[in-house]
């Protein structure tokens, strides 16, 4: 049980480093993301970039980790609908680590408008694309992905009963919220800068820091969790 609880406590911390390295990230971003990327080198935002892609390394980490530390209890109750969210919970630290790659690919090319190496319109053309690619990735990764392995393992705990049920159910609703925030940010009913994402997308971040406090504080149940090991 000790041993439980010490993951527990991993679990939570990692959902909390996942959290902060991402708001970080986006937060870092801002300059290679606007009309003005090409002039991020020559006005000094390097470092800023670069400690984005040092958060968004962090939060790959992080995602996997509680994808590791979390699977063995929730397999207990349905192995294949945690297998699910394992996969899916790696498809979005794939994606993310492949909207790193954008990003650095960005930073390159500023480096290139600064001394001057190459032709404006081409360079222009691949900066635009890039911001396309890496915009689509975020669509992918952190709506999409993450609405359907938090749905699952939301379900799950539910299910189990590691962590007070209403705290599950807030996770499927708000699971069901990004994941239809990513499909109207796909179809174009939403942009994915507007209030509306926003606020679609944030409740999954509430829930994400309220489990994380849970397991941190509490850990899981300790009469169901001898129930499922019986």
């Amino acid at each position: 049980m000790k041993q439980d609880r010490m993951n527990g406590i991993i679990i939570g911390i990692l959902y909390i480093v996942a959290a902060v390295t991402s708001i970080i990230a986006v937060i870092s971003y801002q300059p290679i993301l606007s009309e003005q990327w090409f002039m991020t080198v020559e006005t000094g935002f390097e470092t800023k970039i670069l400690i984005g892609v040092l958060n968004d390394l962090l939060l790959v980490a992080a995602a996997v980790g509680t994808a590791i530390m979390l699977f063995p209890y929730i397999r207990r109750w349905n192995e294949h609908i945690a297998l699910g969210y394992l996969c899916f919970r790696f498809m979005e630290a794939v994606f993310i680590s492949v909207g790193v790659v954008s990003i650095l690919s960005l930073l390159q090319l500023s480096m290139y408008v600064e001394a001057g190496s190459i032709a404006s319109e081409n360079l222009h053309a691949a900066g635009l694309m890039l911001q396309s690619f890496h915009r689509w990735i975020m669509v992918l990764g952190p709506n999409l992905m993450l609405g359907l392995n938090t749905i699952m393992y939301s379900y799950l705990l539910f299910r189990t009963g590691l962590v007070p049920k209403p705290l599950a159910v807030f996770g499927m609703g708000t699971a069901v919220m990004v994941f239809i925030s990513g499909l109207l940010d796909m179809f174009g009913i939403i942009d994915s800068l507007s209030a509306v994402k926003g606020l679609t997308a944030l409740p999954v971040g509430v829930y994400e820091m309220s489990l994380a406090v849970w397991l941190i504080v509490k850990g899981f149940d300790k009469q169901k969790l001898e129930k499922l090991k019986a």
